[in-house]
């Protein structure tokens, strides 16, 4: 049986196509022309000796060896990443403070950690879960050196727009008749004030003329979660880290208004990260870029996490 050795940069294709639900939008994401990005793929199956994809429609699915072949790339990936980080980085060592908001807190941090950990044992991170404001307020006081958080109008100096991300109503899990309130006001739930996707929500809904009334406030999403969960009303949040029980509501459904994108930033204090914040920042955008639904409109090239 002949010995096969997967090419690294045409499963990095694989897999960034594949999490981005197009190889177009991977040609682009990696600065690749289309027919390069074909050509990979093409190598990819003469590698493995077996279909990696079928037809679907116009487009292309996976074959049952195209999704385990999809599992596996992305832990050669990871193992290839982290293995070049730690030999060019070995002596990197010191502590960072991490702000990221409770969504990607979830959906995130935990990856993040785990990687630059592993990579980079020497290294103490601090992490702390906030809101936008209040992470904002931290980096422009030096108590945090990068945060991940949804722009609310702040202006710091230091400041990279990662990314614009569809806002959605958010409801329970349970179906929810499609049929008028019969000009009951919506009953919202939300974070206590301040708060920007709250902000956000109630203006959406004053410009449509909508009434609402808030039913329900906390501190934290987790307490957004139980009680949209429950039934008591519908919040607003992106796609990123949404919990079982509760769902993006489809456009038109109870006739809610459209909403806004919302502008992920990168915060950081200083311009030039030291290279231990550096090197976080690189590990979180390239997390980042894995979580973000698909629709969502990437604002700068991030550089490859290797």
């Amino acid at each position: 049986m002949r010995r096969v050795t997967f090419d690294l940069d045409v499963l990095r294709t694989f897999v960034t196509g594949m999490e981005l639900g197009s190889f177009a939008k991977a040609a682009e994401r990696l600065g690749r022309s289309t027919s390069a990005v074909s050509a990979q793929l093409k190598k990819l199956e003469e590698q493995a000796a077996t279909p990696v994809f079928r037809k679907a429609g116009r487009g292309l699915a996976l074959t049952e060896a195209g999704e385990s072949m999809l599992g596996y790339a992305r832990r050669l990936i990871e193992l290839n990443d982290e293995a070049a980080a730690a030999i060019r980085d070995v002596e990197l060592q010191g502590w960072v403070r991490l702000g990221l908001q409770e969504d990607f807190g979830e959906a995130v941090l935990p990856s993040v950690l785990g990687r630059f950990a592993r990579a980079h044992a020497k290294v103490r991170i601090e992490a702390r879960i906030g809101r936008s404001h209040e992470l904002a307020e931290r980096v422009l006081s030096g108590n945090l050196d990068i945060a991940l958080a949804w722009h609310d109008g702040m202006t710091l100096p230091y400041s990279r727009h990662v990314a614009d991300v569809q806002a959605r109503w958010i409801g329970p899990a349970k179906p929810i008749e499609a049929s008028p309130r019969n000009g009951e006001p919506l009953p919202l739930v939300v974070f206590e004030a301040p708060c920007l996707l709250r902000t956000v929500a109630t203006e959406t809904l004053d410009r449509a003329g909508l009434a609402w009334r808030m039913a329900f406030s906390s501190p934290s999403l987790g307490g957004i979660w139980a009680a949209v969960a429950a039934g008591l009303g519908l919040t607003i949040r992106t796609d990123i880290g949404l919990p079982a029980n509760v769902r993006a509501l489809a456009p038109g459904v109870l006739d809610l208004p459209a909403l806004p994108t919302m502008a992920l930033h990168l915060h950081q204090k200083d311009a030039e990260l030291d290279p231990v914040a550096a090197r976080l920042a690189e590990i979180l955008l390239q997390a980042v870029v894995e979580t973000l639904p698909e629709g969502a409109e990437m604002k700068e090239r991030l550089p490859k996490v290797a």
